[in-house]
Formats: structure tokens, C-alpha cells, sequence
């Protein structure tokens, strides 16, 4: 996949329509590709148009190419806030929002603000920003997709903390892929342009070790790829073309996520779900089917936390959160899905014993038995011995 180098023009053609604001995202695949680079270069660049554009907030690094940049661009003073005698700056959302730029640059999008901030996360920050009318062009790794969040971890053995929900990117008006050979990124890192020299050795041989980033980049090619396809859709969408007729989820592909009161691993079906529907590009459904002995008076304290916690993780990452009752939750999920167009079904490997799955008593047995229609997706939570890593 060849990226062209974004032209100025391009992003300026998206601030001129609408009222909402435009969102622009540059996706790398590790730090060091050269994301804020690009983003201030393009400030550079709009800033010559005559384009009202503030830096909302950078992040150099101590880079002094990336530093560089900075200069000759307005930069909103940063938020100074203290929390646990440790102080740390974050973006003045109140500020830029105040001085109301056409375009505000916002790096580092995954960020987790403090608790003292408004938003938990920058993400939320730049939604308000765009909420406001303020175009916003801004950059993170592909590793922090949420969808992403489990298969990063098994093919790389890094657990990325900070995320931020797929349905971000689906929204962005345009995305660039800044890509990079593995050996020039190494080259980089060693040259001491990403990392102070000390830490070099550290990165080479965790992180930024040759394997992890080659599939860290086929990621973030497969992502941006996949979202041009998905406005592609949407604009054969609305130009009046049936995107079924090509290859689309359609309406009647859209995806369920069968979740129960306290699953094992929720946030794995919930991220499956995401990522599925974000390929088919359709809509998707969390069901919960509360049976009458797990009335709301009748499970603990503990599991009401899960359940609100999947629930709102659900709804971060796109889905249309839905709370049937019913005696039978197989024949509800069932129903519901061939009332919404639901084509695919998501449920986690039951964990009961051996000889109930062989007498077919199970949720899952049963929704493999008697969902004719649905193609029903089991998740398995563990890898197969071969592909674990040490």
C-alpha cells in the first residue's frame, strides 16, 4: 500500500463544509514514524493559507526536528494540574475551545487525562472540540485501538494500557497511514531520533523488536485500508447505490454480542464484536437477556458492577446496547436478531461441564443448533498452545 503525502488543500476542502467540525488522523504503527512531524508540517501549511490553526496539544519528545516545527505556531498554554503531590500538564480543553481556531492540532489521542480533568480520556476532549465546530487533525498508534487491545497482546506480549474505541476512527473525515520500513525505523530509534541513546537498548529488545513491528504495521495498514473501504460505503450509501451489491455488511449483516450478567472475559466479545462490525461497516447490537434469576434484586453487588461496566465499555465502542427479559435468553437472542437484521452472532466458549455441552444443554450448543440463518461465532478466550508466547 503506497501512502500519498497529504496535501493541505485536501483537509481544507472538509473545514470550508459543515458546521460540525472536521476530524483528520494520522495512524502510525510506533512512535518515531513520524506522526507529529506531519501534523505540524500541515500546520505549517495552512497556516500559509490564511487557516486560523492553534496547536490544541503537542508532544515532541525532545525531538529537535519536531521541536523545530514548533515554532512560528500558536500554542495554547498547557493546563497545569497537581494530583497525588505529582503535577502534570494537559490540554486546556476550556482554553482552545475559548479561542475557537478554525483547526486545532491534538496529539497523542489514547491520552488518559487526570481525574480532576472533565473528560477521562483526549479523545473526549477532541469530540468536544469537534462537538464545538473546531476542526481537529491529530495522531495515534494503531495498538491503541480498542478492538485491537487482545490481538496486539498475543502476537506481541505487550499490554497496551491506554485505548480509545474504534468508533473514533469510523468517524473521522479523513485518515492518513504514515508508514515506515522496519529497518529505517530501527535505523531511527538507534540514531537516538525517537529515544535519549540510553534507552535504546531497552526498546530493541521489547518493544520495538523486528517482529513486533512488522505485525504492528501490517495492522495499521489492514486498519486504514479497511476505513477507506468504509467510506467508500458510505458514500455509495448516499449517492443511492445498494453497498450490499459489493461486498457490505448490509443491513442484514449486522452483529450481536450475546452478553450475561458476569462473562469471563466480556471485554474480548465486546472488542470481537466491534472489530467485526467495523469490517462488515455496520451496525451492531449487545444483548442482555435477564432471565427471572437474574432480576436486578437477585444477583449481587458485584455482578451489577460487571454488567454496568460491560455495558458502558459497549457503548464507548459503538454498540447499541439492548436489556431484553425472558425465561429462554437462547430464544430472545434469537428473536431479537431476526427481527434487526442480525446475521452474526458473538458468544464466549461456555465454561460448564464437558457432558451438558455434549447433551447440547448449553447456551452455546444451542445457538449453534438451533440459529439457522445466523453465522454463530464461539470465542475460544485462549490461544492454541503453538501460537502462545513465553
Amino acid at each position: 500500500m503506497t501512502t500519498r503525502r497529504p496535501r493541505a488543500e485536501d483537509f481544507l476542502e472538509l473545514v470550508e463544509r459543515g458546521r460540525r467540525g472536521r476530524l483528520k488522523l494520522y495512524i502510525g504503527f510506533a512512535a518515531g514514524v513520524g506522526k507529529t512531524f506531519r501534523m505540524l508540517e500541515e500546520a505549517h501549511a495552512l497556516k500559509l493559507r490564511g487557516v486560523d490553526v492553534v496547536l490544541g496539544f503537542i508532544e515532541t519528545h525532545g525531538r529537535p526536528e519536531t521541536e523545530a516545527l514548533v515554532a512560528g505556531l500558536e500554542l495554547v498554554p498547557r493546563q497545569r494540574s497537581t494530583y497525588r503531590d505529582v503535577t502534570v500538564e494537559e490540554m486546556d480543553l476550556d482554553a482552545v475551545l475559548a479561542r475557537r481556531p478554525q483547526v486545532a492540532v491534538v496529539d497523542e489521542l489514547a491520552h488518559t487525562n487526570l481525574p480532576v480533568c472533565r473528560n477521562r480520556k483526549r479523545y473526549q476532549d477532541v469530540q468536544e472540540l469537534l462537538a464545538a465546530g473546531i476542526n481537529v487533525i491529530g495522531a495515534f498508534n494503531v495498538q491503541h485501538l480498542e478492538s485491537l487491545n487482545d490481538l496486539v497482546e498475543r502476537n506481541t506480549g505487550v499490554t497496551v494500557r491506554e485505548t480509545l474505541p474504534d468508533s473514533f476512527l469510523k468517524n473521522a473525515d479523513q485518515v492518513v497511514n504514515l508508514d515506515l520500513a522496519v529497518e529505517d525505523l530501527h535505523e531511527r530509534l538507534k540514531a537516538g531520533k525517537i529515544y535519549a541513546p540510553d534507552k535504546v537498548p531497552h526498546a530493541l529488545e521489547r518493544f520495538f523488536t523486528g517482529d513486533n513491528l512488522s505485525t504492528l504495521r501490517e495492522l495499521a495498514l489492514r486498519e486504514v485500508a479497511e476505513s477507506l473501504d468504509r467510506a467508500t460505503t458510505g458514500k455509495q450509501a448516499r449517492a443511492g447505490e445498494d453497498p450490499s451489491q459489493k461486498g457490505a455488511g448490509g443491513a442484514w449483516g449486522r452483529v450481536l454480542v450475546a452478553l450475561s450478567s458476569q462473562p469471563p472475559r466480556a471485554a474480548t466479545l465486546l472488542r470481537r464484536g466491534s472489530r467485526m462490525a467495523g469490517r462488515l461497516n455496520t451496525d451492531w447490537f449487545v444483548v442482555y437477556v435477564e432471565t427471572p434469576g437474574e432480576a436486578p434484586h437477585l444477583i449481587d453487588a458485584e455482578a451489577q458492577r460487571h454488567l454496568l461496566t460491560n455495558i458502558e465499555k459497549a457503548k464507548e465502542l459503538g454498540a447499541e446496547v439492548v436489556r431484553l427479559r425472558a425465561k429462554d435468553p437462547v430464544a430472545a437472542l434469537l428473536d431479537f436478531g431476526r427481527s434487526h437484521g442480525v446475521g452474526h452472532i458473538i458468544i464466549g466458549r461456555s465454561t460448564q461441564a464437558k457432558w451438558r455441552q455434549r447433551l447440547g444443554l448449553t447456551a452455546d450448543a444451542r445457538l449453534l443448533r438451533e440459529g439457522d440463518g445466523f453465522d454463530i461465532h464461539v470465542v475460544s478466550f485462549e490461544a492454541p498452545h503453538e501460537e502462545k508466547r513465553p
